[in-house]
């Protein structure tokens, strides 16, 4: 299903991916054979037969098909392709990551659809695989939108720090046939900005096919404990300013701003309070077994000694 050149340009996009701007990727053009991408693209599914609910549970512009085996003969090869031996020895000869694991759950992966009006926070992705012991290493997508302009928003952005005052944005335009390849690490930000398309081309939508790759382990300066996705909200737009009298436009994205940044503080409430509950679990399960008794008894007997 790969374009010939994939492979037989292997060490090139090997030398590529390892230049750190602002950190591991590679940009691959025409990743799929002409058919297959466009076959790929004839039969995506309709935004409708996706999820299309944020993090906190909130319909949104964005659909995702998480299960692309059950979209199609077309997604059921590329299930087959991206799963096989041969695939998963060229994308770690690409990117120099060995013992590429294959998530045949795809979570969070799978088919991508946003429509105008969606954005996406600088972020890093979890770090853990939900359900096995693996350690996420390495996002694929590719685009699947014949035409794309960079001032309609939605271009992917490689941050090297969006919390900096000297952050460098590397744009990956999401053109059709384009991937991209880029390692998932505490310090891979990423995210786009939202879309706005012109009142001619209000029917489009951005298209991706998002594969997420994993290993039982990774190097130990690159480990960190287990999280889920990790935002920086964007800041506030430069027209904020001293004098900058507010138009209907400017409450209805400030509002939107705000709503976004109390979602993220939620999700983080949430996870907060599930590892509370979890230790508040394990002090119960302590306390009330032999060793919950044997810290009795020793509490008791250094007591009568200080007596």
């Amino acid at each position: 299903m790969l374009a010939d050149h994939v492979a037989a340009d292997a060490d090139r996009y090997a030398a590529q991916f390892a230049r750190r701007e602002p950190f591991r990727h590679v940009v691959i053009e025409r990743f799929f054979t002409d058919a297959v991408a466009q076959a790929l693209l004839e039969t995506f599914p309709p935004f409708e037969k996706g999820n299309a609910r944020n993090e906190a549970g909130v319909p949104g512009n964005k659909s995702t098909v998480e299960r692309i085996r059950n979209l199609g003969s077309i997604y059921a090869a590329l299930d087959d392709q991206i799963r096989s031996p041969g695939f998963l020895a060229l994308i770690s000869r690409i990117t120099g990551i060995p013992d590429l694991q294959y998530d045949p759950w795809y979570f969070g992966g799978g088919t991508h659809e946003n429509r105008n009006g969606q954005d996406l926070d600088p972020h890093v992705d979890f770090n853990r695989h939900p359900v096995e012991p693996w350690h996420r290493r390495l996002n694929l997508i590719v685009y699947l939108n014949p035409e794309w302009d960079d001032a309609w928003g939605g271009s992917l952005e490689l941050h090297s720090d969006p919390r900096a005052a000297d952050n460098r944005i590397t744009t990956v335009t999401p053109l059709f046939n384009r991937a991209v390849i880029f390692e998932t690490t505490e310090w891979s930000w990423h995210g786009f900005s939202r879309i706005t398309l012109p009142p001619e081309r209000a029917g489009t939508s951005r298209r991706s096919i998002a594969l997420y790759f994993y290993t039982s382990d990774r190097p130990a300066d690159e480990l960190a404990s287990p999280h889920a996705t990790i935002y920086v909200d964007r800041p506030l737009p430069a027209r904020f300013a001293e004098g900058h009298t507010l138009t209907a436009q400017d409450v209805a994205e400030l509002r939107q701003l705000i709503d976004r940044r109390d979602q993220h503080n939620r999700r983080l409430y949430d996870d907060i309070r599930r590892l509370g509950d979890q230790v508040a679990q394990l002090k119960r399960a302590v306390g009330g077994g032999l060793l919950g008794g044997m810290r009795y008894l020793a509490g008791r007997a250094l007591a009568l000694l200080r007596k």
